[in-house]
Order: structure tokens, then sequence, then C-alpha cells
């Protein structure tokens, strides 16, 4: 009775080898949910990829978490480094860090004063730079990367001893490539006179990986991966919900909170899964076109009369919600001459992982 994700264990961590081992310098990124798999179980997949760098000929040395509130989480499960990728601010968590676990945290510093407030409150903190992309959500400017290399070389001169362990980029996420922003920023690194030839990037593929290895042969290139490595082979991820009741309905029958009134003969199908589990809940998308706005426009028409399609999907076909999901469950309409699936059968539900608490994670 719950919303399951299944796991072909087998086919799942075949893909997580392949990809590490496609990607040694890897830093595996385990942030929000979990990519809907958990945190917890993300961190100890990460812990059992380090124990298989000798076939992957990855070290997985450190993961990657999204801010500082997770770092307790996935701390216990997984043994390296901890880079939280949520820049370092004088305020808030990152000033409630446990102290056990601070030499194991990499910082991610985005403003130059922030590199002044962090290395006078821990001189011992070690960080990477992030550098500001065309996404222009954090990061330093070419000027300012000079002036944090000026500020590592008059502390430690010349900044060996610094803390610092790389540069950061985080790319846009869109189909074109990002080579060229790629390069110019590496190339604002060099020009910095920044103590280090490690950058840290987001969102490129394995090819334009390789490409940019070839093209700076001192830098060491490490991909930060989620999506591409927990979520890459989706056919080894089911969803499902549970029916949990099934209901004839007459043309004119009221149902449902809203007391609404069933458009035709068929069924009500009461299955597991709602607004809890994040099901019905749309984030805002990125297709701009004139047909991504039409569907937009078309489903907030439907919505006025009750006819949405839902995520759940009987024998292959999408039904459509009787009315907006609850808490922790779902109203299906079914007309007739439609099979109705039986209470206790599991069926189908398509789900934006990163955006779904599922109940139950079964691996088999």
């Amino acid at each position: 009775m719950s919303l399951t994700l299944t796991v072909d264990g087998e086919r799942w961590r075949s893909h997580l080898l392949a990809t590490v081992a496609k990607a040694p310098g890897i830093v595996p990124v385990a942030k929000g949910n979990g990519y809907g798999l958990t945190l917890a179980r993300l961190a100890r997949r990460a812990q059992w990829l380090a124990e298989h760098a000798d076939s992957t000929g990855a070290p997985l040395d450190l993961l990657a978490v999204g801010t500082y509130d997770e770092v307790d989480q996935v701390a216990t499960r997984y043994d390296g480094d901890l880079l939280v990728m949520t820049p370092w601010r004088p305020f808030g968590a990152a000033l409630e860090l446990d102290e056990r676990l601070a030499g194991r945290v990499v910082h991610t510093v985005s403003r130059p004063e922030d590199l002044a407030g962090l290395r006078a409150r821990d001189p011992r903190a070690r960080f990477v730079l992030e550098q500001l992309t065309s996404m222009r959500r954090h990061g330093m400017t070419r000027r300012d990367l000079a002036a944090a290399a000026h500020q590592l070389h008059d502390e430690h001169g010349g900044g060996h001893r610094s803390g610092l362990r790389g540069v950061a980029m985080h790319l846009p996420l869109n189909t074109s490539s990002h080579l060229g922003e790629a390069r110019r920023l590496i190339n604002d690194v060099v020009a910095s006179g920044l103590p280090t030839r490690t950058v840290f990037v987001s969102h490129l593929t394995h090819a334009e990986l390789a490409e940019l290895a070839a093209t700076y042969p001192d830098f060491t290139v490490r991909p930060r991966i989620g999506t591409g490595l927990w979520l890459g082979d989706r056919g080894a991820l089911r969803v499902s919900a549970t029916v949990l009741d099934v209901h004839a309905v007459d043309r004119g029958d009221v149902f449902g909170y809203r007391g609404r009134t069933a458009p035709k003969s068929g069924h009500i199908v009461v299955v597991s899964g709602g607004t809890a589990h994040g099901i019905g809940l749309e984030a805002p998308t990125g297709d701009q076109s004139l047909k991504a706005r039409a569907a937009t426009l078309a489903r907030g028409g439907l919505d006025a009369v009750g006819f949405v399609r839902s995520p759940f999907s009987i024998d292959g076909k999408q039904r459509l919600f009787a009315e907006p999901p609850h808490m922790q469950a779902s109203m299906l309409f079914v007309p007739s001459g439609a099979r109705v699936p039986r209470v206790g059968e599991d069926i189908d539900v398509r789900v934006r992982f990163t955006a779904t608490d599922v109940d139950r994670v079964v691996v088999v």
C-alpha cells in the first residue's frame, strides 16, 4: 500500500561501475532527496564504489553534497571527504558544522570576502573557489580570482598550505556544448595565478570532458555527476503505486473532497501516492517553446473541469485524475470499457525522481 521504487540491483550496480570507470576523477553528487533513492543509500553506494576502485580506476575520495545540513546524513555511511556545493557564508548552517566532521569537509567559496571570513574562522579549512559562469548563480569573476590568489599568496607565501583544493564551475544544463565557456574559465584560472591545477566541472558529457582534459593536460579535470550516475539507466528503476480501492460510478454521481460529479459512467480508482510524495506538484519547466506554453494553458483549462492527465498508468495508458491528488493517495477516473485494476494491484507511475519521495525503495 505504498509508493514504491523498485531497483534492478544488478543492472543498477553495473551502470554505476561503468559510469565511474569512464570518469576516473568523478565526484559523485548526493543531495536533496537523494535523487529519489535517499541520501543514506547513495552514501553507502558511494562507499561501495570507493571499495571497487581497483576495478574502476577511480579512487572516489570525495563525495559532494548540496548543503551543510546534509553532511550528517552521509558522513557515517561514507568514509571520504565531503564537498559542500552550497557556498560558505558567515551565517547559518555553515557555522553549525559538527567539529568532529570539520576536518572532512571541503567548502565552496564564491565571494572574496567569504574567503577571508572562512580562513579567519578556521585557518585549516579546505575549500574550492567557485567561478561565475553564464548561469550567474554563485561565483567569482576573473578579477575576484586574482584577488583571491593575492590573498593566498600574501598569507602563505605562494598558497601551497592555503587549503585550496581547486576551482569549481557549475555550467548551465541544456543541449548545447559549454566547452568554449569551460576553456575560457580555465584560462581565467591560469591568468589569476592561483596555485592550483584542479578544476571541478558540472554538466559536461564524457566526450567533452575528454576533450577538455586533452586541451589542458597539466590540469586535473574532476566531473561532479549526480543524475547521470544514479539515474543514468532509467530501465533499472521502476516506481509503482498500489491500488487501494475501486468504486463504480454512474454519470452524475458525487465523489471526492470537492464534491465533483462523474462526467460519465466508469470507476474511481484510489491509488497510493499524493502530494506528500510530490505527485501532482509540477516544477517550472525550462521549455520555452510555443508548444510547451500551449500545453500549460491546456492543463490549466482541463483542471477547471477536473480532467488532468495523471502520472499513473494502467495497461500502458496514463489515466486522468478524478480530482487533485490528496496528501497520500490519488483518485483516478477509469471510463467504462477500460480494464479496471483490482485492489492490491501495482500500477506504474511516471515521476520526476528529484522531486519525489517514495515510501519504500526495494532493491531486487
